[in-house]
């Protein structure tokens, strides 16, 4: 109820502002001659990837984009080239929305916004989704737009926004959001777990950084307060 998938929605222009301007790479998205553009340049993957898979074969589901750029290669960089031939309701979880994020990757858009896709995927599902698309960012340059409700899912982020009530509450760097542990806690939200350890050693009185949001930084960082 913050806001997330409203704003979400307003990024390729599913929802239109009524107030204001929404500018995607200087574009407005209140004129309907700009949809087609805005559309092209930011792409959306849902929470249920049921709801973007509609064909009966893979390969035919990501061919589905509308002017598809590259089935072959879409599916490659998401790790499931192999499975081109298979039927998508035999695939895990975490495989279909890897199949979901190919077929808006072969539009080829700049943006991809996924709104807490992995919120119906077990562990190893949301791990496999959350390295398809830090892979897709590092190595392919795709700006992406992540909205999750798991902390550990935001370490790698290169900025982090904290919404409430529709109120950006936090807005930089992981490690400067996430060391605000008390704000994080009035929102309801928890800190990644390392964080948290830290947190609370040090209301016990260590002196620990809580940039340290990695398992090993986390460790490192107790080994040399205690060693």
């Amino acid at each position: 109820g913050s806001g997330k998938s409203t704003l979400a929605k307003h990024l390729n222009a599913i929802l239109l502002p009524t107030e204001g301007k929404v500018l995607i790479d200087g574009i407005d998205t209140s004129d309907e001659n700009n949809l087609l553009k805005i559309r092209s340049t930011v792409g959306m993957v849902f929470q249920n990837p049921d709801n973007q898979i509609v064909a009966n074969v893979v390969e035919d589901d990501v061919a589905f984009a509308p002017e598809n750029l590259g089935v072959d290669n879409a599916l490659k960089a998401v790790d499931m080239y192999e499975f081109r031939l298979h039927a998508p309701h035999l695939l895990s979880g975490g495989q279909k929305q890897r199949v979901a994020i190919a077929g808006v990757i072969a539009m080829q858009p700049e943006v991809i916004v996924l709104d807490e896709p992995t919120a119906m995927l077990d562990p190893k599902g949301r791990r496999e989704v959350i390295d398809t698309v830090t892979k897709l960012c590092r190595e392919k340059g795709i700006t992406i737009v992540l909205i999750t409700h798991h902390m550990s899912e935001c370490i790698d982020a290169d900025r982090l926004i904290v919404m409430s009530n529709g109120d950006v509450v936090a807005d930089g760097t992981p490690q400067e959001v996430f060391s605000q542990v008390e704000l994080m806690h009035s929102e309801g939200l928890a800190v990644p777990a390392t964080t948290e350890l830290m947190w609370q050693l040090n209301k016990k009185g260590f002196n620990l950084p809580l940039t340290a949001l990695g398992i090993a930084d986390c460790a490192e960082q107790i080994a040399k307060e205690i060693g």
